[in-house]
């Protein structure tokens, strides 16, 4: 049985709006990939065994703090080892070390 999570926005961290400018770079993921998204602020890495319908399914590996990388067993109601349902929608890429939590702030020193 999986966890029912609410995915964060992914906004202009968005997989799938990524793509659209390349579609030929992007396949459906398959057993064993590694996908992100961002749950509560914190991005989590999940293991898929399973893709149907555009929504994987897999294990959380790994839940990471945005703000400074500390790595955690759990966060709120989910933890490491949780089966998960992750639709393509919520796909996010993870944010470069050192960057702005939000994208729509010019930076300070502007």
């Amino acid at each position: 049985m999986h966890k029912h999570v609410e995915w964060d926005d992914p906004g202009a961290d968005s997989v799938m709006r990524h793509f659209e400018k390349d579609p030929s770079g992007h396949s459906d993921p398959g057993p064993g990939d590694i996908l992100s998204a961002r749950h509560e602020g914190v991005v989590v890495r999940v293991r898929v065994e399973a893709y149907v319908d555009g929504t994987s399914i897999g294990e959380v590996v790994a839940l990471i703090a945005t703000d400074n990388g500390r790595r955690m067993k759990s966060h709120g109601k989910l933890a490491l080892g949780d089966t998960v349902r992750l639709p393509d929608a919520s796909r996010a890429l993870e944010p470069q070390p050192g960057s702005a939590e939000d994208d729509d702030e010019p930076p300070e020193d502007q």
